[in-house]
């Protein structure tokens, strides 16, 4: 990946101009799924036509054989852990953001999604520091912030 682009887009997420905002969120998503090329931007896509559809199971083996296949693509390990956050599997989707995050460590998606499983596990400090990381990364995603203020609440 061009880390001298990738940078330059974490810098947009703080740019007061909510469309440079979002042209870069959507950019480095685009470069996180495609960062295996076309292999492993089609089997992403497989995996979430197969979990629309119902096939839960298919799509979880399928993301399954691409972390096999690619240990290194981060953006396999964080559809997983979509999966099974949705799945209610909070510990499993915990483990998989950790990957994503060892990975790449300004994946402001999966730092988020971790956020939800502490929360979802009633960990609710450790919650609030993974929001605090995303909010870091892209500190005009007011989801954070809304989510540090209710698992502030839950704590009081």
């Amino acid at each position: 990946m061009n880390e001298q682009l990738i940078n330059a887009l974490l810098e947009d997420l703080k740019n007061p101009d909510e469309d440079v905002r979002n042209q870069a969120t959507e950019e480095l998503w685009r470069i996180w799924f495609q960062q295996k090329g076309q292999y492993g931007f089609e089997r992403l896509e497989r995996s979430q036509t197969l979990f629309t559809a119902g096939n839960v199971k298919q799509a979880e083996a399928l993301l399954t054989q691409l972390i096999d296949d690619l240990p290194d693509f981060a953006e396999a390990w964080n559809r997983r852990a979509v999966l099974y956050y949705l799945l209610g599997e909070y510990q499993k989707s915990q483990a998989d953001c950790l990957e994503v995050l060892k990975l790449n460590p300004v994946h402001f998606g999966a730092l988020h999604g971790l956020g939800l499983c502490y929360a979802a596990l009633g960990q609710y400090r450790a919650a609030i520091q993974a929001f605090r990381k995303a909010l870091a990364i892209q500190p005009y995603a007011l989801v954070n912030q809304k989510l540090i203020l209710e698992c502030t609440a839950r704590l009081s």
